[in-house]
């Protein structure tokens, strides 16, 4: 490979340099941040033969060169395009710059409420078959737990563990969000405790105590001060992760040492904490009031076109969490014919709910077909935040189509004139709270919403996927060759001891879909990474998470130690070898720190994988999944075969 030109033909297919604002790299790709990515040339890109595929995500622009190239194609282009080099994390805060604000704070939405997908997932389905169980006219005129009083408190304890998940989800956000906006995650949960506090009215009850007359009152500085918590809501807690984390870096700029680490806490929940019940959190309540209010005068004023409008940002409101507000409107508006709120509500969630399950319907990735297909199932029956958070919001184009199909639902729902006449599960089992009269009609757009959002959904993944295939230039036939470069099978063993898993499981879907390569994965047991075979050190990555070698039998292997532990910067991390070095089958590359690397919130599974698979044949994985000890055989790479070019 000749490392300039090839630097040269990929900065021409960008776009030149002035569509280059920012270039990282790691063991295997490029990582750039383009100003404008419709000036790049993809097809010049990907008939490139010296690049193996090209991907974006994540506000990155990556090109796969493959290991022991990256870092010598890097250098050649960096000198085309002047000092734009920045360190990977320097690059994330460059991507997370870029785009319009909506794509920038659904970026950041996505940031804080992806790691919280298992707990919203399943607490999102026990909901749902909680509301199977205790709605009436369902299965009958009574619930089932009626009809069948054995099941009462198993039915119970569903809703039990249904429903604390969501109760109690000021304090899983406090958490994620404090980390993202850069503060102390453990001082975020803390503060988001003390928000949900059981001496506190309970959030969805303060409408009704205030109402009552019933709110206790702190006096502080002379102000009275509600004490009601905030129970299920989002909104204020976002809030609250920022003001946190900005008073916490403004305290660690200016305090060091012992004092830093005593003072610092102490200020920041005092700070924050009078701030929240003072002045945020009543601000956040006052804002869910208001919006939903003002919906209410502007379906009133407007019929369809109110509808449209609400049906359009129903989803954006769930994100912020603030149709906790909705209830007592609904409430009121039961006691004078109907709520509109819950069936537009129940359009909207349906159309969620149809785009996610089209994802899970087109995806090639396994781990996000059975998340899609069992959050937008949830989201069928009424809770939304799993399919939302974990599917939608992360490929944003899913969300955008149910937000626009949730907007012609919801002008269909105004133009019947459809009204709720009880509270319930908005989605497909919510004709039960519906009109008697109304409930042919609600069937009809809850049914519309579901094919309309479902049927878009699916068109517009077949096209990403045929404009973009999942592993680029891999699945395209080679020329005739007249032998294979080897004929002898080459044997790799585990350069690990943990547990073999294989490599479609694992989190990093560049490795998950074969895009760096075929190969296994190993979660480590023991830090001490092992050469699978005979060979010579290609690449010895200085921060020592990655190694590549190319064996004695042709064979070149990348073993990645984790997913972004090159964060970490070498801590925890001891290179044994350097580029060039001839290592024997066993030999130690590297000695790591899995504690280390699971302090800080890093995977450290660990892929094995094939990366000039293409000039090879067949890979199989040998061993079966489970408890491996390093120097166990596990695959083999067999010769390449005589491949057609039709």
């Amino acid at each position: 490979m000749n490392h300039a030109d090839v630097a040269h033909r990929m900065l021409q297919a960008l776009g030149g340099e002035s569509n280059i604002k920012a270039a990282a790299h790691c063991a295997t790709r490029m990582r750039l941040v383009i100003d404008d990515e419709a000036l790049i040339d993809q097809a010049a890109l990907d008939d490139d033969p010296d690049l193996k595929g090209t991907f974006s995500a994540g506000g990155m622009y990556q090109i796969i060169v493959g290991p022991g190239d990256v870092d010598l194609v890097y250098d050649e282009f960096i000198k085309l395009t002047g000092n734009k080099t920045v360190s990977t994390e320097e690059l994330k805060d460059v991507a997370a710059q870029t785009g319009n604000p909506v794509s920038r704070a659904i970026k950041v939405l996505a940031d804080i409420f992806v790691p919280l997908i298992p707990i919203l997932v399943g607490g999102g389905l026990l909901m749902a078959l909680n509301n199977i169980l205790t709605a009436e006219n369902l299965f009958g005129p009574d619930a089932l737990i009626t009809q069948f009083p054995a099941i009462t408190d198993f039915a119970a304890m569903i809703n039990l563990l249904a429903s604390a998940p969501f109760a109690f989800l000021p304090v899983l956000v406090g958490f994620t969000a404090t980390k993202r906006f850069g503060g102390n995650e453990y001082l975020g949960a803390g503060i988001a405790m003390a928000m949900v506090f059981p001496s506190l009215v309970n959030g969805y009850e303060v409408a009704e105590t205030i109402a009552e007359g019933k709110m206790e009152y702190w006096n502080l500085f002379g102000l009275d001060v509600a004490q009601a918590g905030y129970q299920g809501t989002v909104l204020p807690v976002l809030l609250v992760a920022w003001i946190l984390a900005q008073v916490e870096k403004f305290l660690h700029k200016r305090l060091s040492g012992t004092v830093d680490f005593l003072v610092t806490p102490v200020l920041t929940l005092l700070i924050t904490g009078f701030a929240t019940f003072i002045a945020v959190g009543p601000a956040m309540r006052w804002l869910g009031d208001t919006i939903a209010y003002g919906l209410q005068g502007l379906y009133d004023f407007a019929g369809p076109i109110g509808g449209f409008l609400f049906g359009l940002v129903y989803s954006m409101i769930v994100i912020t969490g603030l149709h906790q507000s909705f209830p007592p409107i609904e409430l009121q508006l039961f006691a004078v014919g109907g709520s509109f709120i819950f069936a537009t509500a129940s359009v909207a969630n349906v159309a969620q709910g149809a785009a996610t399950l089209a994802v899970g319907m087109t995806t090639r990735d396994e781990k996000l077909r059975g998340l899609a297909t069992a959050s937008g199932l949830s989201a069928c029956f009424g809770i939304t935040e799993p399919a939302i958070f974990g599917v939608n919001l992360r490929l944003r184009w899913p969300f955008y189509i149910a937000m626009g199909v949730g907007a012609i639902t919801g002008a269909m729902i105004a133009l019947f004139k459809v009204k709720a006449v009880a509270l319930g599960a908005a989605g497909f089992i919510g004709f039960v709270s519906i009109k008697a009269s109304d409930i042919p009609l609600f069937l009809v757009c809850v049914a519309t919403s579901f094919v309309l959002s479902f049927g878009a959904s699916y068109a517009y993944a077949l096209y990403l996927r045929r404009k973009q295939p999942v592993v680029p230039e891999a699945l395209k036939p080679e020329p005739l060759t007249a032998e294979p470069e080897h004929q002898d099978p080459a044997k790799l063993s585990s350069p690990l001891t943990g547990e073999l898993v294989p490599l479609a499981s694992v989190s990093d879907p560049m490795f998950a879909e074969g895009k760096l390569g075929p190969g296994f994965a190993v979660i480590p047991s023991e830090g001490v990474l092992r050469a699978p075979a005979s060979g010579k050190v290609k690449v010895a990555f200085p921060t020592g998470h990655a190694v590549a070698i190319s064996t004695d039998d042709g064979v070149e292997v990348l073993m990645h130690i984790g997913f972004d532990t090159v964060k970490l910067e070498g801590k925890g991390f001891d290179m044994k070898v350097k580029k060039g070095d001839v290592v024997k089958e066993g030999d130690v590359l590297v000695e790591f720190d899995i504690d280390v690397i699971r302090a800080s919130d890093l995977d450290p599974t660990t892929p094995i994988v094939i990366s000039n698979h293409r000039k090879r044949g067949r890979v199989d994985t040998d061993a079966a999944p489970g408890p491996i000890t390093a120097g166990t055989h596990v695959a083999t790479v067999h010769p390449k075969e005589l491949v057609g070019t039709n």
